[in-house]
């Protein structure tokens, strides 16, 4: 979480962040919220396959907060899949894939579900299981990454 550089001092973030995955072409934005444990990113057209014996996924990454978005075609191996309740109670299965991702300078590796987020603020949500090892995110800021601020 520190900032080699800066002993003792930890960057902050906003709580929405313009992010970098592997296998995007651009930024997208990502809403990082401490109310959420694991993360998860827009998918679409997800296709299971194998590859040298063991499950991947292919899917179709965009943001659909923008209009004609770019869009992403990205391939990762199936980590597990879970069983999410939607609100309204019911349990649906998610493909969960790792991914990397970079916020600022920060490079981050870590868990997300495969989800249609079409009706939220960001087409990506970055959860408690990777904040803890990014730093502090302000509540009543946005795109702090760059700023390099430390606290």
């Amino acid at each position: 979480m520190s900032d080699p550089d800066s002993p003792g001092l930890t960057q902050v973030f906003g709580w929405k962040e313009h992010v970098f995955i592997n296998g995007l072409t651009e930024k997208i934005q990502a809403k990082l919220d401490t109310g959420a444990l694991n993360s998860s990113i827009h998918a679409e057209e997800k296709e299971l396959f194998e590859r040298d014996g063991k499950k991947w996924v292919r899917f179709v990454v965009t943001d659909p907060t923008v209009e004609k978005s770019t869009r992403n075609r990205i391939e990762a191996p199936l980590v597990r899949s879970a069983r999410i309740k939607e609100p309204g109670g019911e349990s649906r299965p998610r493909e969960v894939v790792k991914l990397s991702v970079q916020i600022g300078g920060r490079k981050l590796h870590g868990e997300f579900s495969l989800n249609n987020r079409s009706n939220m603020l960001s087409p990506v949500l970055i959860g408690r299981n990777m904040i803890k090892d990014l730093g502090w995110v302000d509540p009543a800021r946005t795109f702090l990454a760059d700023e390099k601020l430390f606290r």
